[in-house]
């Protein structure tokens, strides 16, 4: 067919003149240029209304069906960081801590009293002592045969027991009267010269007598304790202790 249109169409050129030579030249160029393309001198002398019926009579397209999506792509750069945000609730209290480590020690206590941290048991206080000398009228009784003064606290010199750790205290003591002239004995126990107990020995069929007696004190650092004649005689024995005075703590504050 392209074969016959090629012998053709210069005959039916030179046959017919210019006006079939545009008609023809339209022709060729359907068959020739079937998705109709034109040149620039063909464009300027070409007939529109040619032109239009050919466009229309292209063959039209049909969508196909939609394909595979593709690949996810690759993880872009990180971001910046953003603003922080508002503080959250306050949480639920923790569990208790462990107990800390004991802290330093503290400054020394006033004078001659003793911090209840410098022992965790009962504290060993105790004394017992005899009288050697002979006492008469209102003195301060000396015990200066000492046999037991655990914690120095009682003080042969003076006769007097000073409290250092605070607590419940027992004292008793045993004076012997030296009588044979008709006369009385009185002994006070005493602390801070108030009298807290007091005993009397009389002169009456024999020459000697004792008087005894005892009392629980509590006692703060600096209290004195001791024996005081409140007229009369006390025998002395040297060695043998016939008056004694003694105590001891019962328990510290």
């Amino acid at each position: 067919m392209v074969l016959v249109l090629v012998i053709l169409i210069p005959v039916l050129v030179n046959s017919a003149g210019s006006a079939a030579h545009y008609e023809m030249l339209g022709t060729c160029r359907m068959v020739c240029d079937p998705y109709g393309t034109k040149s620039p001198t063909s464009t300027a002398t070409a007939d529109p209304a040619g032109d239009s019926g050919l466009v229309q009579s292209l063959p039209t397209f049909i969508q196909g069906p939609r394909g595979v999506p593709g690949r996810p792509g690759r993880a872009g750069p990180r971001g910046p960081h953003g603003e922080p945000g508002p503080p959250g609730p306050a949480g639920p209290p923790g569990d208790k801590g462990r107990p800390g480590l004991p802290g330093p020690r503290g400054p020394s206590s006033a004078a001659g009293a003793i911090s209840a941290a410098t022992y965790s048991t009962v504290p060993k206080i105790a004394f017992y002592a005899g009288l050697k000398k002979q006492h008469e009228g209102y003195e301060v009784l000396k015990f200066d045969d000492v046999v037991t003064n655990l914690g120095n606290h009682y003080d042969p010199s003076t006769g007097k027991f000073t409290c250092s750790i605070p607590g419940i205290y027992f004292f008793t003591y045993h004076v012997l009267m030296r009588g044979g002239d008709g006369t009385s004995m009185w002994a006070d126990l005493r602390k801070n010269h108030q009298v807290r107990a007091s005993a009397i020995a009389q002169d009456a069929d024999q020459n000697y007598d004792y008087a005894s007696n005892s009392g629980v004190l509590h006692l703060e650092p600096g209290d004195e304790v001791y024996i005081k004649l409140d007229g009369g005689k006390a025998h002395g024995g040297n060695n043998n202790k016939y008056s004694t005075f003694s105590g001891f703590i019962i328990y510290a504050d």
